[in-house]
């Protein structure tokens, strides 16, 4: 793995990335993230959950890898590779669309129809110092071709329960795809999701991993779960959707 400038962190950094694991052996780590926490880099002055992984250091100065990403304010599932050759397989894995990831979100009103496939190309946008994402004509110069796969799990008055899959992997392709729609998450700031839901402040990005199936380095496949945090079960209980 790479050698890099350890980062000090605290007992208390170290005990709660601890806290985080949700499988681990000699090859994988898989944490169930915390919203509010970047996986890495960001503008932020604080530590990310890579800063996190120097917990996990060997007497060698390697540490494990995220292999992929999640937005700061999306809680849930991200995998790291403890090892080189980890790395590499679950890096090439990714690029055959060999993972499956699944997310629940919560969105204002049930989307119409219930189920189906977003399939358009999205163009990256600069906006100051912000990075966003924008549907596009397929010709649009730096389009990228994106597909993703929605299904209503529960609806109520108040809002609805959606589990989602992305096929690739654009930045914050999800968040995209159901604004296309015309049911931005609640509380996507960025893209237009509601601030306020049965009456209350949206806590955050209302995203979550919840699990990821992939090809493990050392055969057969695994599956990964993060349970819903609190601030998502309470959002999801007020619109009577639990």
């Amino acid at each position: 793995m790479t050698l890099r400038t350890p980062v000090s962190l605290t007992p208390e950094e170290i005990e709660a990335v601890r806290s985080w694991v949700i499988l681990e052996d000699a090859s994988v780590i898989a944490f169930a993230k915390p919203a509010g926490l970047s996986s890495q880099g960001g503008r932020i002055q604080a530590h990310t959950l890579d800063d996190l992984l120097w917990a996990f250091a060997r007497s060698n100065g390697k540490r494990p890898e995220l292999v992929h990403r999640l937005d700061r304010d999306t809680s849930g599932v991200i995998l790291a590779a403890k090892t080189k050759p980890a790395a590499s397989f679950l890096g090439k894995a990714i690029q055959a669309h060999r993972l499956t990831k699944t997310y629940l979100a919560l969105v204002s009103a049930a989307p119409d129809p219930a189920q189906g496939d977003i399939n358009v190309p999205l163009v990256r946008q600069e906006i100051g110092r912000e990075s966003y994402m924008r549907v596009a004509a397929f010709d649009t110069k730096g389009a990228q071709g994106s597909r993703s796969r929605y299904r209503t799990l529960k609806a109520s008055e108040d809002g609805a329960l959606v589990e989602l899959q992305p096929y690739t992997g654009r930045m914050h392709q999800l968040r995209v795809h159901m604004a296309h729609i015309g049911r931005p998450l609640i509380g996507d700031v960025r893209y237009g999701g509601a601030l306020t839901a049965a009456g209350q402040a949206a806590p955050r990005l209302m995203l979550h991993a919840a699990s990821l199936t992939f090809p493990h380095p050392e055969g057969g496949e695994r599956t990964v779960t993060a349970e819903m945090p609190d601030d998502f079960q309470a959002l999801t209980q007020a619109l009577n959707l639990s």
